[in-house]
């Protein structure tokens, strides 16, 4: 292609409409930019058409728009599709934000939720803001100070999915990392032994992995006891959101795979001046941050300037209202995210040989396992019987995540796997019509 051989922007533009139902000031931007190229690279002595070029954008912007998807591996809490599924009917149009209603005047904003979360685990206090990253990084910043020397165990120096480092985080938060003990055994005299004045003692659940072998870790109980000696206040991060070790919401109690999962309402319990932990993972809400605990420490965190910076919206405290309500009221179990993780497996069989036949595809049901996922409980499965698709497994796989809505299936040594744990009986003939296509 010459450069008189390009077409203009709106001529390309125009060609594109009919192809992409997307907004016409972005095909616009996608057919300028692909013209510009073109134009610079025929300048320069190299081939170039940008329609292919601008055609291929457009499909790659297609698929990131934001759209309902089925989850159909078998990892519970997915995090790059969104984590714990819920549901978002409870969001007003104009609400009580920050209006009280029996004054007329401006209110306090969540006053309710944080009551409603305190009175769920026992504590004192509650305050929600946008993830748990924030809630630590707020705690820090609140309760040890500019230049505060907090210490934490080696062993608990973690790193998790995008490059989210725990010593990053403190820098940022202002206060400085004392590290205690070894990577594999950490004492109680590694803390009341480290050098200096200790503002805070911090302990980290290792939620995205395990250290198993020769070690040893400083139990909560003791840390607070530690902190109680140090003068100092004690965080502890949970991460994952169990807030009751019992689960008095599931018939039966805990299951096995919960074994050992730290829980806010027993950390609490311990001596922990603040429990941090998240609201989309083993709780089964929406994305949040939440921190329980002594009320003068959960104010001090309340004042400090970070809380506005990481505070949430009307939309996350409607959700998470809905989900703490739940279980205030004993209707936890009914949460999306508890009713995969019960589900029998003798229904989820029968569901997966009904799917199977009425599809058509051609297939084999297999004993599988599901995880509950987005680093919460790591190392421990969920037995679950699976499909397991004949075929090329990249074609396969592909082939289902095209499907209109997409069905994202699991790859498991060669073969595409479709695990109904993670799907709602409302959806399995949305999976059928997937696999028919194939």
């Amino acid at each position: 292609m010459e450069l008189r051989d390009l077409p203009s922007v709106d001529a390309l533009a125009g060609d594109l409409f009919a192809d992409f139902d997307l907004p016409r000031p972005v095909i616009v931007s996608v057919a300028r930019d692909a013209i510009d190229e073109a134009r610079s690279a025929i300048r320069s002595g190299s081939p170039a058409d940008p329609g292919p070029t601008a055609a291929r954008r457009l499909r790659a912007l297609s698929s990131a728009r934001l759209r309902a998807v089925i989850n159909a591996t078998g990892v519970l809490l997915h995090t790059n599709l969104g984590r714990a599924p819920i549901d978002d009917t409870n969001t007003p149009f104009f609400s009580n934000l920050e209006f009280d209603l029996e004054s007329g005047e401006r209110g306090n904003r969540a006053s309710y939720l944080h009551t409603l979360i305190a009175s769920t685990v026992g504590a004192e206090a509650a305050l929600v803001v946008n993830n748990n990253a924030g809630a630590l990084l707020l705690s820090l910043a609140a309760l040890a100070g500019r230049d505060g020397r907090v210490a934490v165990s080696r062993g608990e120096l973690i790193e998790i999915g995008g490059s989210f480092r725990l010593p990053d985080l403190m820098a940022a938060s202002g206060a400085c990392l004392v590290e205690v003990g070894t990577t594999n055994r950490t004492r109680e005299s590694d803390f009341v032994d480290a050098p200096g004045t200790i503002e805070a003692v911090l302990k980290v659940h290792p939620s995205n992995y395990r250290i198993k072998g020769f070690t040893e870790e400083v139990p909560f109980s003791k840390m607070a006891d530690i902190a109680h000696r140090l003068d100092a206040p004690f965080i502890a991060d949970i991460g994952s959101g169990l807030l009751d070790e019992s689960t008095p919401w599931l018939e039966g109690g805990p299951p096995e795979w919960l074994a050992h999962e730290p829980a806010a309402r027993q950390v609490l319990e311990q001596g922990a001046e603040v429990v941090l932990f998240s609201g989309d993972k083993l709780l089964g809400g929406p994305q949040a941050g939440i921190a329980v605990g002594r009320r003068s420490s959960i104010e001090r965190m309340a004042k400090h300037p970070i809380a506005r910076a990481v505070r949430v919206n009307a939309a996350t405290i409607a959700s998470l209202t809905s989900t703490f309500e739940a279980y205030a009221s004993g209707r936890a179990a009914t949460i999306p995210f508890w009713k995969m993780a019960t589900a029998p497996a003798e229904d989820l069989r029968r569901r997966t040989a009904h799917v199977l036949r009425s599809s058509g595809a051609i297939g084999s049901i297999v004993d599988g396992e599901s995880l509950p996922g987005a680093g919460s409980v790591p190392g421990r499965t969920i037995p679950t019987p699976v499909l397991r698709l004949d075929g090329v497994d990249e074609r396969v796989w592909t082939a289902l995540a095209h499907h209109d809505p997409p069905v994202v299936a699991a790859r498991r040594d060669g073969a595409t796997v479709v695990n109904l744990r993670s799907v709602t009986p409302d959806e399995d003939s949305i999976v059928a019509a997937a696999l028919a296509s194939l």
